[in-house]
């Protein structure tokens, strides 16, 4: 969608009460372009009316036309569905919010309004949905060149070398794109990622030799597994922020959608690989099957699918160790660290439950390893006395 003539993004506000209309414009009116409407047929009016919308914030309980039912209209319109959609809403249950992250809206806002986040949210998702157009251009563009090089590559030898070359570019940068929104959130430490990439790899290339693993622990495969990485918990940038930034532990229904992340991380990497070309579509593979499968455990009692044993991915596998040990040597806001020992001795616990034991018996080969990527990646002290 254009920005207007002052580089602003265009927010559509949709509620049937006025006056909660002049308090969203007055909030955001300063730094975005805001159009309003009070019914749900205006709204969907002004959308497929070819009008600038970015975003739109869409009131739940509305006469006539719900923002449920306004949310399900413009999803199922191919030209508007990839407009980011937030619900204002009062509802407070798990299974509203479940139904409207299930027609596709990207986030809720609970009513009455805190105007820090109203605005973060709506800057959040006006720059999510930015970059996935910028990622979904960059594949289109990468599927052109492609083509291009694959008919030139029928008269010279060389331009083979070349193309793989520039696919492993294009490779980083899709990659280097999902990070970026991986780490807008800073739901976690901030090197979480680092020390967890470079796990993946350390553990990988120990156990590169052993005959169950070594068919598939080729150079190319660590070295999309330590790019990879990142991207584990890409799918928490769905998750909500009541549930996602939550200072204690989770409810039931909670922690129901917070292990959806393991689903929409899969997802928006699958929408990825839509875009890339046919001879292309292997190297998000791993991504995906870490960002879907981190969560199963060695004797089936993980999520998303319950898988046990060599049924999860290797790649999923691997992470899990990485994931598991770093969550348990960092604090967090509803636990304390342990020390590198008390780790190695929980993981090593569960060898053969939630762990595949060859890795776990390899990480416990290469603990002091681990401690020392710890030890170069640890998290600056926060100056912050209110955290």
């Amino acid at each position: 969608m254009p920005l207007n003539a002052n580089g602003r993004s265009h927010v559509l506000v949709v509620d049937d009460q006025p006056d909660n209309l002049l308090i969203l414009e007055d909030m955001l009116g300063e730094e975005h372009a805001v159009h309003t409407a009070d019914s749900g047929r205006e709204a969907l009016a002004w959308v497929e009316g070819g009008e600038p919308v970015d975003l739109v914030l869409l009131d739940v309980m509305m006469p006539d036309l719900d923002g449920f039912e306004v949310c399900r209209r413009l999803k199922a319109n191919a030209a508007v569905r990839d407009i980011p959609v937030i619900f204002l809403t009062t509802l407070q249950s798990a299974d509203d919010e479940e139904r409207g992250l299930s027609l596709g809206a990207e986030d809720f806002i609970h009513k009455p309004f805190s105007p820090a986040v109203v605005i973060a949210r709506v800057r959040n998702h006006l720059a999510l949905s930015r970059a996935s157009r910028l990622l979904r251009s960059r594949n289109e563009d990468l599927e052109l060149a492609v083509a291009e090089r694959t008919r030139r590559m029928l008269a010279q030898s060389e331009e083979l070398m070349r193309r793989k070359l520039e696919l492993i570019a294009a490779q980083d940068a899709t990659i280097t794109a999902f990070c970026a929104l991986a780490e807008a959130r800073d739901y976690e430490t901030g090197n979480h990622i680092r020390r967890t990439q470079h796990y993946v790899r350390t553990l990988a290339e120990r156990v590169r030799e052993h005959p169950r693993f070594r068919d598939e622990l080729t150079d190319e495969a660590i070295q999309l597994l330590f790019k990879s990485a990142p991207l584990h918990d890409i799918g928490k940038v769905a998750v909500p922020d009541a549930v996602l930034l939550k200072p204690g532990k989770l409810d039931r229904d909670e922690w129901e959608v917070m292990k959806r992340h393991t689903v929409f991380g899969r997802d928006a990497i699958l929408q990825a690989e839509e875009s890339l070309p046919p001879d292309a579509d292997s190297f998000l593979k791993t991504a995906r099957e870490i960002a879907y499968g981190h969560h199963e455990r060695w004797d089936g009692s993980g999520y998303p699918e319950g898988l046990a044993g060599d049924a999860i991915p290797l790649s999923a596998r691997i992470m899990a160790v990485a994931d598991v040990y770093d969550a348990l040597i960092s604090k967090r806001v509803y636990k304390s660290a342990f020390g590198h020992e008390e780790a190695v001795a929980l993981i090593m616990r569960d060898r053969g439950t939630h762990f595949d034991p060859d890795l776990a018996d390899a990480f416990h080969d290469i603990r002091a390893d681990f401690r020392a990527i710890a030890e170069r990646f640890s998290d600056p002290p926060r100056t912050d006395p209110g955290l």
